[in-house]
Order: structure tokens, then sequence, then C-alpha cells
């Protein structure tokens, strides 16, 4: 079985990859396309301890269910509904025991893995598992490029969703990367005044046709007069601009995950110059202004898939390289350079 995989060093295309192992509850998926993500290019520079097949964007077609004989019938039901079709799914594996679980927060579950993050190979592969309970059939009037983005869009989609719009408040979505797009569309859909600001002049056309308002992150003034902050920009200077434009009292919505490179255990504490501790973040002005600091994750993927069959949002302008999975290890090299979204077909 082929797969793309980060070796604990290096990213690694590799054939004899072992077959994925069904557990009880799972579906066996043949992905059909699959989308890199900045958080694959991260694992790759080692900024996270994870080890297997990377990849957690995809749309594929369900081979086969392990269903074990006394399967509640509501599963046993939908499995019977999944088997053959096309699916996008949830990538938080969850145990639906612990405390987080039994409390309705199961992404936040003690014991959860991640599809090709932490603990779970993921989907950049000819075949991988998932359970059938995370899975959403997608419409055929969704093709797969499409439904490929169905993951960030949930993301994004949960963003708006941890807000209450009341009046017609300010909102600044920071980065021009595909999550600062989606987030973007989403935030407009709001009554709300929405803008986009970027460091790529050439991806504000996208925002002019979606009628979003936009400008370059230098010919904004740090007015501290926006309602509400979305940092999509993958960088500590993110946060530390959103805390210059948001007013006393406003929110910010954190949806990059910085990492520091990662100490190996046993090893030294690295030095002040070490590039895990350059360009710190003044936490300063969150207790002098009094913000609320928001962490945003993963999102409902039956709401993503529902936007994209109505057509709510634009997905197809942000595809900007596609290739195949033997490609992979260029493709990743791709992904690095400013692509908004390089898609893969399997």
């Amino acid at each position: 079985m082929r797969a793309l995989r980060f070796d604990g060093a290096k990213p690694v295309f590799v054939t004899d990859a072992r077959e994925p192992v069904l557990l009880p509850g799972d579906a066996l998926i043949r992905p059909t396309c699959v989308g890199i993500c900045s958080t694959d290019t991260e694992i790759c520079r080692g900024t996270t301890n994870f080890v297997g097949t990377l990849g957690h964007e995809f749309v594929g077609i369900v081979e086969e269910v392990h269903l074990p004989a006394g399967s509640p019938a509501t599963l046993t039901e939908r499995a019977a509904r999944l088997k053959g079709k096309r699916v996008v799914g949830a990538i938080n594996l969850v145990c639906g025991k612990c405390d987080m679980c039994r409390a309705g927060l199961s992404t936040h579950c003690r014991h959860r893995t991640v599809l090709g993050v932490a603990g779970r190979d993921g989907c950049f592969a000819d075949r991988f598992t998932l359970p059938v309970n995370n899975l959403t059939a997608v419409p055929d009037s969704v093709d797969d490029e499409r439904a490929t983005f169905a993951e960030p869009l949930a993301s994004a989609i949960h963003a708006a969703s941890m807000i209450k719009v009341e009046g017609k408040p300010y909102i600044t979505v920071l980065g021009d990367g595909k999550l600062g797009l989606l987030t973007a569309q989403v935030m407009a859909r709001l009554n709300a005044s929405v803008r986009l600001l970027g460091k790529h002049p050439e991806k504000f056309g996208l925002c002019d046709r979606w009628g979003i308002k936009h400008r370059h992150v230098n010919e904004v003034g740090r007015l501290q007069d926006q309602d509400v902050v979305v940092d999509c920009t993958g960088s500590a200077s993110g946060l530390a601009l959103a805390m210059q434009l948001v007013r006393p009292r406003g929110k910010i919505i954190l949806k990059s995950t910085i990492s520091p490179l990662p100490i190996p255990p046993g090893a030294p504490v690295p030095g002040a110059d070490h590039p895990a501790w350059k360009d710190p973040v003044n936490l300063a002005p969150i207790v002098i202004n009094e913000l609320e600091l928001i962490g945003s994750r993963c999102g409902p993927i039956p709401e993503a898939v529902a936007m994209l069959e109505k057509n709510l949002v634009s997905v197809e302008q942000l595809i900007t390289s596609r290739t195949k999975l033997e490609n992979g290890l260029a493709a990743l090299e791709t992904a690095k350079k400013g692509q908004i979204k390089v898609l893969m077909t399997v």
C-alpha cells in the first residue's frame, strides 16, 4: 500500500505501508482526493511528536465496515447507508466514556487521537480507517475537490459559532491563507462588518469577487476598534497584531496553533538565541484591556457539507495546485511556498 508518511525526521513516500486494521465500529475508506494542510507541513518541520501517515482533509469511498454482532441498530443502519458512498469525516477519534465525552465535549476527549495528527495514521494513503460515527455522506452535487474542503470549512464555521453577534460588530480576519479566506467568507454571512487583512495582494482579488473588504496588513492603523479579531495567520505575530486591533473587552479567536521546535526528552534546554524562544508574545494587553482570548479548533462536518451543497462559500478558487499522491513529497514542498490549497488525487 502506498502512503505519504513522516518518519520522525523527514517526510517519505513508501509503497509497502502496512494495511490499516479495522477496529470494531470502523470503516475502511479509499480516499479519492486529499488536501495538504499547514498542519501537515508543520509536522514535517518536526514541531510535534507525530510519526505516521500524514493527512486529515479527504473525501473517499467506504469500502468495508467492521460491526461486531450486537452493535446498536442505529450504528448498523448508519453503516449500511454509508457503505459504497462518498464520505468526509470528523478527524477526532474519541472514547465516548470520559468526563469530557459525557459532558458533550467529545472533541476534547481525554483519550482522543486525531487522524494524521496525533496517534492515528492519516488519509495520505491508498486506504485508511475512521469510525463510522465520524463520517458524513457527500451529496452528488458536491464534487470531490469541493468535498475535500469540508474539514477546514467546518473549522471556520466553528469560529463563527463562538461569537454572539449583537448590532453590527466589526470583525477582522487576519491571514490570507486557506483558513483565513474560508473564515472571512463564513463571517461575511453574519450581520457584521467583515474585513480580511493579509500580506499577499494577489489573493485580494478573491475577496473582491466575494464582496469582502480587504487591506494589506501594513496599511491598517492599530486603533483598537475591532469587536472581534480572528487570527488565522499561523504565527505568533498574528496574536500580537490582534491585540493591537481589538477594542478593550473585545474578543480574539485564535485559530493558529503556534508551536516552538520540540525539545527531545533528555536534551538540554536551548539557549536564548534558539528559534523556539524567538518573538515572544507580550500578553500584558490581555490583562490591561480585559480581552477575551478564545481558542478554536475543529468544527461540525455536517454543517460544512450543507454549506458546500448550497454553494454558500466558494472553494474552487482556493485550489492553486493539483497533483497525485505519488508526487506527495514535491506537493509538500509546493504547499510551503505560499500556495492556498494543494490537492492530491489518490
